[in-house]
């Protein structure tokens, strides 16, 4: 049965999930200073799986993880990993302020996906929202100059498999546990970088370790916040709840790592900044389609 909608407990969640992925950013530039980002993947899927098992069992155990959808299963997780790749990979190439700023047309994409796939409905101010996004990427990416840093397109490829990816862990919250999907991605995701994972392996500091264990939990409870979240409000609802870590991510790196964002990044992400606000604004009530 579906839960009750509640944009209460949906954002509840989603601070949750802003808290973490703030964490899971600094310990990611932190363990990538001396670890390959297969290797950071792979360790963070397996400690996080590891990390997972008590909520399984007092889930119901294999219960409690069994799946009538195991394609959407393994589609959303082949696409959250290379998403999610690609994002680590940023944060050695760019500001984290910058990976954040761009990472925030996820929105797009997922209003985009949610109306096309979902059912969920596209109104006057969502589409607004989508064309602030584009221009705010425009601006950020500048594709006009002759210095367009690599680190850029990587971190908005990776933005546009995390609108995928939420895409559909919102279709199968509609099915499956919160647990099992997260459970799912995890196995998925560890098996898929064991290969190359194993190939640029060296075995890390202890330095390191702290920073892999808090990036593995932080990666995996804030996936749990978010599928949470999405239980209880719509796709295009939930993400823009988590606008406060563009802010959050640029003070913490000017704080740590003296990184400075320029003037196009600020107007750029204020630009997709205030097109996710006009999602979060109250629409009239109108009849909810039935689920399939």
């Amino acid at each position: 049965m579906p839960r009750p909608q509640s944009k209460l407990m949906a954002a509840a969640w989603m601070a949750g999930w802003l808290s973490l992925m703030l964490i899971v950013a600094i310990g990611g530039r932190e363990t990538l200073r001396e670890l390959n980002v297969f290797q950071v993947m792979e360790l963070r899927s397996v400690i996080g799986l590891v990390m997972l098992l008590p909520l399984v069992y007092r889930a119901g155990g294999m219960s409690a993880i069994a799946t009538t959808r195991p394609l959407p299963n393994l589609v959303r997780s082949v696409v959250h990993y290379g998403a999610q790749l690609g994002w680590f990979f940023a944060l050695t190439l760019i500001p984290i302020g910058q990976v954040v700023s761009i990472e925030f047309t996820m929105p797009i994409w997922i209003a985009i996906f949610a109306a096309t796939f979902l059912g969920e409905h596209l109104n006057a101010s969502r589409i607004a929202a989508v064309v602030l996004g584009l221009i705010g990427v425009v601006v950020i990416v500048r594709p006009a100059t002759s210095s367009i840093d690599p680190g850029q397109l990587i971190a908005l490829a990776a933005a546009f498999g995390f609108g995928i990816s939420v895409t559909l862990m919102k279709s199968l919250t509609r099915t499956e546990t919160t647990i099992g999907i997260i459970v799912w991605m995890l196995v998925i995701q560890s098996v898929l970088g064991f290969a190359p994972a194993l190939y640029f392996w060296q075995w890390p500091s202890n330095y390191a370790w702290v920073w892999i264990v808090v990036v593995a939990f932080g990666g995996t409870f804030s996936h749990y916040c978010m599928a949470r979240a999405l239980t209880y409000a719509d796709a295009t609802v939930v993400v823009p709840m988590d606008f406060l870590r563009v802010p959050l991510s640029a003070a913490a790196g000017w704080l740590l790592y003296g990184e400075r964002l320029d003037a196009y990044t600020v107007l750029g992400a204020a630009l997709i900044l205030a097109g996710n606000l006009l999602n979060l604004r109250k629409l009239p009530a109108s009849p909810r389609p039935q689920d399939a």
